[in-house]
């Protein structure tokens, strides 16, 4: 039944990704309810969403030709800080994480419920590259270097914060936006799946059966995402999320 539970729920959360993401708010938690230990399922979330964000950032490579001058340096800052994240979460103790498990999720699903009306209004403000101007450049990159952190950290809600830094550096394409998310999100998650390697903070067994119904998920999703409605299944997502995130609350602190 576990490895039933894992391979549906990343069924589940790969289509979500592809569809309308939060993706996370169904593998992670189906990680804790399969026993593994709050770190090690964390850990393990972020090596089953590798695949998509690789495939993804492939996908959209075409669309990242006009910004390659940016590729290098936002690789470097994901690397560094991706790893900083990790580095973090392994010194974080299975309890506290629990106890940090609830305002992590309810971050996520703010980041979700809000993020469109976020990345408008930044993107409103941004303008033709004048929020770069405006911000400076030491502000962006202190930015992008927290995001990093962030999603090497916690995974759940990295895509939406790294859109909200790509228009606030003043992209307006959504396209080479959704290139370049998947491009650092690819770095991040690389770096901090192998520093968590190096520690056994991986869960292969439970984490690789998750990672296989992602994949899966994620490409039958994307054959059949234009006969499917994405506003229902976002607001589905919410109510899950906010669900497992009351839930979560209640396990920890009730």
């Amino acid at each position: 039944m576990t490895e039933i539970l894992l391979f549906v729920a990343g069924l589940l959360g790969g289509a979500l990704n592809s569809l309308a993401g939060g993706g996370s708010f169904i593998v992670f938690p189906a990680l804790l309810f399969a026993g593994v230990p709050p770190v090690i399922a964390n850990a393990s979330n972020t090596y089953a969403a590798l695949p998509g964000y690789v495939s993804g950032a492939i996908g959209y490579w075409k669309a990242m030709a006009g910004y390659k001058d940016r590729l290098v340096l936002y690789g470097i800052v994901s690397a560094l800080f991706g790893y900083a994240g990790a580095e973090l979460l392994l010194v974080v103790s299975n309890a506290v994480f629990a106890l940090v498990v609830p305002w992590l999720m309810a971050f996520a699903v703010a980041l979700f419920v809000f993020g469109n009306r976020l990345n408008a209004a930044v993107r409103a403000r941004s303008g033709d590259g004048r929020g770069m101007k405006a911000l400076g450049a030491v502000l962006l990159f202190l930015l992008l270097a927290a995001v990093c952190v962030y999603g090497g950290f916690f995974n759940a809600g990295l895509g939406i914060l790294l859109l909200a830094f790509l228009a606030m550096a003043g992209m307006s394409d959504i396209h080479a936006m959704n290139g370049l998310k998947l491009y650092i999100s690819t770095i991040v998650a690389l770096v901090a799946v192998l520093r968590f390697a190096l520690d056994g903070a991986i869960d292969w067994y439970h984490g690789s059966i998750a990672l296989v119904g992602v994949t899966i998920g994620a490409y039958g999703a994307a054959r059949m995402a234009q006969h499917i409605p994405t506003a229902w299944i976002r607001l589905g997502v919410i109510v899950y999320g906010i669900g497992m995130t009351a839930y979560f609350f209640w396990d920890a602190y009730a």
